[in-house]
């Protein structure tokens, strides 16, 4: 199948280097993958390093590329700089940032705390103002043009989605950020573009959003009018093609790869009004299990 082909011709993204927020596990990790298979410099970073060093270590091994490793907690601005300063000093210079890192849990909102929103907003809306702003300051102090800008939201930055309200304001504030930058610093060579993906399982983020049997009563892939959910290698070819320079007129644009999903009806976890109080209680277990895995 095609679709799970590369996209790109070899050599796309030779001698970029790119920072991919989040970019030891998951999406992160296929992304990475991908770009450093085109020719690319990657650095990833999250919090566990361990965790980043061995998929550094993996990802060179079978693509014979660079990959730099950094721990860095993207709520902290100060540790973002850090980031970068090392980037800059491994790579001599950054071409483009993916905002990928992201938090998410099921969960009514009444349930919620004050932290349980600081904590997905922290790491989403602020997370990716900080690197956006780290690394959007250097280009324009430097006069580095041909920048791109990468942030990965979801469908639901622009419905909302019961259930997700964390992750939906917070997604919602990304498009904004990228929307309003598109036109302010298009003027430095710089573009901002977003991509919403539908549903691209991932173990950690997929058992938080649908934990146990719920897999089964609430299957996401039955809103997908294609049937299916999307292959890691679809969004990354989508990705990368929007880092790279063929991709250089678009600018302030959100590119959804849903399978039509959120046509077929806003807010992705809306059906989990019919859930009673007594399964919300068993769901914050489950859930709170995952994380601490």
């Amino acid at each position: 199948m095609k679709n799970l082909e590369g996209m790109l011709q070899p050599g796309a993204l030779k001698d970029k280097t790119i920072v991919i927020t989040g970019g030891g596990t998951g999406l992160g990790k296929s992304m990475t993958k991908y770009f450093m298979q085109l020719g690319a410099n990657c650095v990833i970073t999250s919090r566990k390093l361990d965790v980043l060093e061995k998929t550094a270590k993996e990802l060179e091994a079978e693509t014979g590329g660079k990959c730099l490793a950094v721990a860095c907690d993207v709520r902290l601005y100060h540790e973002v700089e850090a980031m970068v300063a090392k980037a800059n000093e491994t790579f001599g210079s950054v071409d483009a940032l993916v905002n990928n890192a992201a938090g998410n849990f099921i969960s009514p909102t009444e349930r919620l705390s004050a932290g349980a929103f600081k904590a997905i907003i922290g790491i989403v809306l602020e997370g990716s103002i900080n690197c956006t702003l780290a690394l959007g300051k250097q280009w324009i102090a430097k006069k580095e043009t041909n920048k791109a800008v990468l942030s990965i939201v979801t469908t639901y930055a622009w419905t909302g989605s019961a259930y997700v309200v964390p992750s939906a304001t917070a997604k919602a504030g990304v498009l904004a950020l990228t929307r309003s930058l598109a036109v302010e610093w298009a003027q430095y060579g710089i573009r901002m573009n977003a991509i919403a993906p539908g549903p691209f399982p991932t173990k950690g983020a997929w058992d938080r959003l649908v934990p146990g049997d719920f897999k089964e009563r609430f299957d996401l892939i039955k809103r997908v009018p294609l049937r299916r959910a999307g292959e890691h290698q679809e969004l990354a070819n989508l990705a990368a093609y929007l880092v790279s320079d063929y991709s250089a007129y678009i600018n302030g644009d959100v590119v959804t790869i849903d399978g039509g999903e959120w046509l077929q009806g806003a807010g992705e976890f809306s059906m989990f009004g019919d859930v009673t109080s007594d399964e919300w209680d068993i769901v914050e277990k489950m859930v709170r299990g995952a994380k601490s895995e």
